[in-house]
């Protein structure tokens, strides 16, 4: 398991587990990151992602990349 942060562009992962206080897990839930769900990192810039899920594409912070275990 890593933070999605190390993971490679491009490269299809499975969301294993979300970390931090529960608003902020609640916050990504809302946003379609749960468990088991496949993740792909489509570009990062200036440390902040944007982020392939279910069919979406949305942007995201390096902090909040970084609670998303792959």
């Amino acid at each position: 398991m890593m933070p999605l942060m190390m993971a490679r562009m491009g490269e299809v992962q499975s969301i294993k587990k979300i970390t931090g206080k529960d608003d902020a897990k609640q916050f990504l839930k809302n946003l379609g990151f749960v468990e088991g769900s496949e993740i792909t990192i489509i570009s990062q810039i200036q440390g902040n992602v944007i982020v392939k899920i279910k069919d979406s594409r949305i942007a995201i912070s390096k902090s909040m990349a970084n609670r998303i275990m792959v």
